[in-house]
């Protein structure tokens, strides 16, 4: 994987490019070479709408977005399969970031709930029952005082030592999972916190894969506050890209070229 940030301002790409390699698991020979660039969208909005399933209120009917990027719209497109939601709200500082947002979901969502955009990132979090965050902030943006009882905030942009997006102090007030705490130490959304002594890991609740294999609880109550700091793993690429390559197969896509002589 890739990661230029000024790619888009500078040069009107993706901050994100990455290749995939697949090969059989038992023989290593080569099955499959794609462009990771849309995988790495999808399976990053994946981790978030995971979290949004395991830890989120069940009632839960508004989703705030933070960040309109390419990243934003895997996001959208993968939490809309957890929840019936009645209100979407997406933010970014460039209009033009949001319009180009508005473009590509409004035909993905078909008029099923009103996708609201601004610049304004108070209006756009304040009273969202889920809260993804997913941009590159160096500091935080999201404020405590935006965040109500029982939200879920499934923050996945920070990638990186000193990247932050929430104030401290809504860690302070949450149940926080992660999803390798190993990862998430130093580069997480937890990891200027930690540095900082603001949290501790005794403070952590645990890594989400305890909540889904069932190991340990997730949200304990709907008043609860509940954060999933996810960096993003080697292993959610492991897990999704043989489904995809399985699929194209099926459909009869891509191009097949022979690797070896017989």
């Amino acid at each position: 994987m890739s990661i230029r940030e000024r790619n888009r301002a500078e040069f009107d790409l993706p901050t994100v490019f990455s290749i995939l390699i697949y090969t059989h698991p038992e023989t290593g020979f080569p099955l499959a070479i794609c462009d990771g660039s849309y995988h790495t969208v999808m399976r990053t909005g994946a981790s978030a709408a995971v979290s949004v399933k395991w830890l989120a209120r069940k009632d839960s009917k508004v989703l705030a977005i933070v960040g309109a990027g390419n990243m934003a719209e895997g996001a959208l497109q993968t939490c809309d399969t957890v929840f019936d939601w009645e209100d979407v709200r997406a933010w970014s500082r460039s209009q033009a970031t949001l319009e180009d947002f508005r473009r590509s979901m409004e035909p993905v969502i078909g008029g099923r709930y009103p996708l609201r955009t601004s610049t304004d990132l108070a209006s756009v979090v304040d009273g969202a029952d889920v809260v993804v965050t997913i941009t590159p902030a160096r500091g935080p943006i999201v404020k405590d005082e935006w965040i109500a009882e029982g939200t879920h905030i499934a923050a996945v942009g920070a990638d990186k030592g000193g990247d932050q997006e929430l104030e401290a102090t809504i860690l302070q007030r949450a149940r926080i999972f992660v999803d390798d705490v190993r990862q998430c130490r130093t580069d997480g959304e937890i990891n200027v916190p930690l540095a900082e002594g603001l949290i501790s890991e005794e403070d952590l609740a645990g890594e989400i894969g305890q909540v889904v294999a069932g190991h340990m609880p997730g949200r304990t109550s709907d008043a609860e506050i509940t954060v999933f700091d996810s960096t993003g793993i080697a292993l959610q690429d492991s897990a999704t890209v043989p489904l995809e390559y399985e699929r194209a197969v099926t459909a009869g896509v891509g191009i097949e070229k022979k690797m070896i002589s017989t």
